[in-house]
């Protein structure tokens, strides 16, 4: 980031950055002049093979070493070195991490109140057809003279069967 004194002094650099050039510069004991690109880029191959921005300065000698948070490409990097990644930028969104209150219907938070309703009401309903056809085979097969009792033949065992379907056990094998 460059900081402009208002009293017409030299341009100031600041940053991670900067603080990064200035430890390397301190250990390692070389002296350092910073430009920018004349073009402002960071460094893109053009349509002749040649590389603009800072890469461009890199390859063509005009500069030893270019500091920036610039993104690593297989394309830039098989005309410069790169040092290993000392940041790593990421955008992320924060929000509150909402409240955890314990509910006691809980247990109805994977469906909606309307679709509950519609179960609510599709038990009783199919265990009645239920009971209603099994009244109705009975009575066939009571005029037929064959015999033999169904697991439904009371509206309380309808419901059961139903209920058992829908939470997925089994009915009981003789009468409930």
């Amino acid at each position: 980031m460059v900081a402009e004194n208002i009293l017409g002094q030299p341009k100031r650099y600041k940053g991670f950055s900067i603080d990064v050039l200035d430890a390397l510069s301190k250990n390692l004991g070389f002296k350092y002049e910073i430009y920018q690109s004349p073009d402002g880029k960071y460094g893109q191959q053009l349509h002749n093979s040649s590389w603009n921005g800072m890469i461009g300065e890199l390859i063509n000698k005009r500069a030893d070493l270019a500091i920036s948070a610039i993104t690593i490409t297989p394309e830039r990097e098989s005309v410069v070195d790169f040092s290993k990644r000392y940041m790593d930028y990421s955008v992320g969104i924060l929000i509150k991490k909402p409240e955890e209150k314990i509910n006691i219907f809980s247990l109805f938070a994977p469906f909606d109140f309307a679709v509950w309703a519609c179960i609510a009401a599709a038990i009783p309903v199919v265990s009645v057809l239920i009971f209603v056809l099994n009244r109705i085979q009975a009575a066939r097969a009571q005029n037929s003279s064959q015999s033999g009792a169904s697991p439904s033949s009371t509206l309380h065992s309808a419901i059961w069967i139903v209920y058992g379907a829908f939470v997925q056990q089994g009915t009981c094998s003789s009468v409930c």
